[in-house]
């Protein structure tokens, strides 16, 4: 995989673990939207507790990315939907632990009307190798 960081003082400068854009080459990973659901118990983890939802998102993701024989620096992309925007300081204090801000993925954030099964947050992301 290829991967360069794109930074531009013409545009805002990231207030966050992300980047404005990232140019990669190599086979993507497409990984689906992922909730706080525990893969053995098919349970909601942390019910309306945004920090334990978002960490269990991540550990789903981090799973997938690892089938996929990838890892957290071959993402590139992240879009982070949220049911109440007041959860993001919360979201991304952990979101931060997986992603130091020079080398970031690009990322967009968004409050949704609702998620499935009323979950807090949803993640996906896309990643090359």
């Amino acid at each position: 995989m290829t991967r360069k960081i794109i930074r531009t003082d013409a545009a805002p400068a990231p207030v966050g673990p992300y980047n404005q854009a990232i140019a990669a080459s190599g086979q993507m990973i497409f990984v689906a939207g992922q909730i706080p659901l525990d893969p053995k118990t098919g349970e909601i983890i942390g019910t309306g507790d945004i920090t334990q939802q978002t960490e269990q998102v991540m550990a789903n993701i981090e799973a997938i990315l690892t089938a996929a024989d990838a890892s957290w620096s071959n993402v590139v992309k992240t879009s982070v939907f949220l049911a109440d925007m007041n959860d993001f300081g919360a979201m991304n204090a952990v979101y931060a632990r997986y992603f130091d801000e020079a080398t970031a993925p690009a990322r967009a954030c968004v409050q949704v009307s609702r998620l499935p099964k009323d979950v807090r947050v949803e993640i996906e992301c896309i990643a090359v190798v």
